[in-house]
């Protein structure tokens, strides 16, 4: 048993909250006790990072911000299989993903945003004046202060430093409230961040739940300058409401149900083998998911057998096992939201090719397990194609035109992410540019260049971030005019 204590100016700290079991999905099992911070704790949290900005934090340079940035990700480095064993833990995500991906990424977010910030630049404008002397405009970037980062659950620490890593890049000080069900990785970044040497109060810790608890506290503070979430877009929403008293910026990167479409001219072989990722990976707990396919129709009863055999090709079993290849839902409550979606489909007259339903388990029956599903046949207007399900499954329906296609994808209230196979050159151009999403893979899927904008559209979110967008947000941008 582990007890995660809240992380506030350099120290840990028990909170005054309502404490709760951290749980391994694996098994459902309490593997640890977790200490949700209070409203005092909030408090503090958020004062101390409001004294890191006028103290040495605020006044070191760029390329001192810079050094411990990278200090930040090598200490990480070197504690990877303690991070690795951290994050298996709270999400029960199999070793072979959280290796590679998750903890990886963690630390390459610390470097990526380092060089960001060391190669940003602003705009300068001569202008002429009525007196002939002329005048000169010039943008400083300057921290725009302390930010609120509100946490998913499904890419704890690569989410989070995602998040981190550019704030404390612009010069901002952070107050991070992670999920409450993967409190483990930010809580253990508290130790590097002593460790390497970044002032007290810069980053900041506090566990606790949504309304009326910590994630409230946090995003109605009045000296909370910004706040930045990924989740669910109801709590977005919430957020929004929230952030609207004061005027404050948000970033938001909400729900999905993201859309493939499949033509007939793609590579068959290399699109099942992207869409099933695209599909079934980290159970289907990834925001930029596939739950709804779109297959044209000369091609679709070969396409639904080899997505089911994708579907049927997974290994459960016990996360820390190399050869494991599919986890476990993050908690009991999505374990059940998921297999609520399975019964819709079941009432609502789907075909059934792969999945439907819990796995058997032996020796891990205690788990929140779910079967990686694929249907055909449900009308699009059935909850299971218009709602988000966050889980391993996707419904396949076939298309004539690359029109239809189009009308399709677009019909949703969501917009965050597709994916387009084929090999017309001229087609995957058009479609790319008519699908109403933030982010469009091309004949791949996942493939992130971290300088480019991530975001969605409509109920998908607000802001872009990656790269240069990213220090749009944390920072203010100031013109200085002087006259010649």
């Amino acid at each position: 048993m582990t007890t995660y204590l809240n992380f506030i100016d350099g120290q840990f700290v028990k909170g005054s909250g309502e404490g709760f079991a951290n749980r391994f999905p694996t098994t459902g099992e309490a593997i640890g006790d977790v200490s949700a911070a209070g409203r005092a704790e909030v408090d503090a949290a958020v004062g101390a990072a409001r004294a890191a900005l006028k103290g040495p934090w605020g006044r070191m340079s760029v390329q001192e911000r810079v050094a411990l940035l990278r200090k930040v990700a090598d200490g990480i480095n070197a504690r990877f299989d303690e991070f690795l064993a951290a994050e298996i833990r709270d999400t029960g995500k199999p070793r072979s993903i959280a290796s590679h991906i998750d903890i990886p990424r963690g630390a390459a977010n610390f470097n990526v945003f380092a060089d960001q910030i060391l190669t940003a630049s602003t705009e300068t404008f001569e202008m002429a004046t009525p007196d002939g002397g002329g005048a000169l405009n010039y943008a400083l970037r300057l921290p725009r202060g302390v930010i609120g980062v509100v946490c998913p659950w499904n890419l704890p620490l690569l989410l989070m430093t995602w998040k981190v890593a550019p704030a404390l890049a612009c010069g901002n000080t952070v107050v991070v409230k992670p999920s409450e069900e993967t409190p483990a990785t930010a809580t253990l970044l508290g130790e590097v961040m002593n460790a390497v040497g970044v002032p007290p109060g810069v980053y900041n810790v506090v566990h606790g739940t949504g309304p009326g608890a910590a994630g409230e506290f946090l995003t109605t503070h009045p000296d909370v300058d910004g706040i930045t979430f990924t989740g669910e877009t109801r709590t977005g929403e919430a957020i929004m409401r929230a952030a609207s008293t004061g005027v404050r910026p948000v970033s938001l990167e909400l729900g999905g149900k993201n859309a493939g479409i499949v033509f007939d001219d793609a590579d068959l072989d290399a699109t099942l083998e992207g869409i099933g990722r695209a599909c079934f990976a980290n159970t289907g707990q990834v925001c930029l998911g596939t739950e709804r396919l779109y297959v044209q129709r000369g091609i679709f009863d070969r396409f639904v057998e080899g997505l089911a055999q994708k579907a049927r090709g997974y290994r459960f079993g016990d996360p820390f096992d190399g050869a494991t290849t599919m986890g476990p839902a993050i908690s009991a409550e999505h374990q059940a939201k998921v297999l609520s979606y399975y019964e819709k489909a079941r009432a609502g007259g789907a075909t059934l090719l792969a999945g439907g339903g819990v796995p058997d388990m032996q020796g891990y029956e205690g788990g929140y397990w779910v079967e990686p599903t694929v249907w055909t046949g449900l009308r699009e207007d059935s909850p299971v194609v218009r709602e988000e399900i966050f889980g391993p499954c996707t419904h396949v329906t076939p298309f004539d035109t690359e029109e239809e296609a189009i009308a399709l994808a677009n019909d949703t209230p969501y917009g965050l992410a597709t994916s387009i196979w084929t090999t017309n050159l001229g087609r995957a151009h058009r479609t790319a540019k008519a699908v109403e999403v933030g982010i469009t893979w091309v004949n791949c899927w996942f493939l992130r260049d971290l300088r480019t904008p991530f975001g969605g559209s409509k109920a998908s979110g607000i802001g872009r971030e990656g790269g240069l967008h990213s220090l749009e947000f944390y920072t203010e941008l100031r013109n200085v005019c002087i006259k010649l």
